[in-house]
């Protein structure tokens, strides 16, 4: 799986990146068949924005944003949400079409 870190308006430290690329790799173990993952790490002011987002083999894009004083605890809570969408996605019985009768 390729993971994509990327920084907008901010400086991101070298510990922070790996601990974004930590979350992401536990985000896929837990996803079916994970494509890729990218952390957005944004500054707006004050506010730090953290977006996680999760592409899977079947087409499915699962996104997370996070928004903190800092980007540490914003990207927690975008894996907090990100982890209840995958765990919702992969839990969720896949749908099944039903046979047609045959003719007679």
């Amino acid at each position: 799986m390729q993971t994509t870190i990327t920084a907008r308006h901010c400086e991101v430290p070298e510990a922070l990146r790996a601990r974004a690329t930590a979350v992401a790799e536990r985000l896929a173990a837990r996803a079916r068949r994970p494509l890729e993952a990218a952390v957005v790490f944004a500054a707006d002011g004050a506010v730090r924005l953290v977006e996680l987002r999760l592409h899977d083999a079947r087409g499915d894009f699962l996104v997370a944003h996070g928004e903190a004083g800092d980007h540490r605890t914003a990207l927690d809570r975008a894996e907090a949400k990100l982890r209840r969408q995958v765990e919702r996605a992969t839990g969720r019985p896949r749908r099944i079409h039903p046979r047609p009768a045959p003719p007679g």
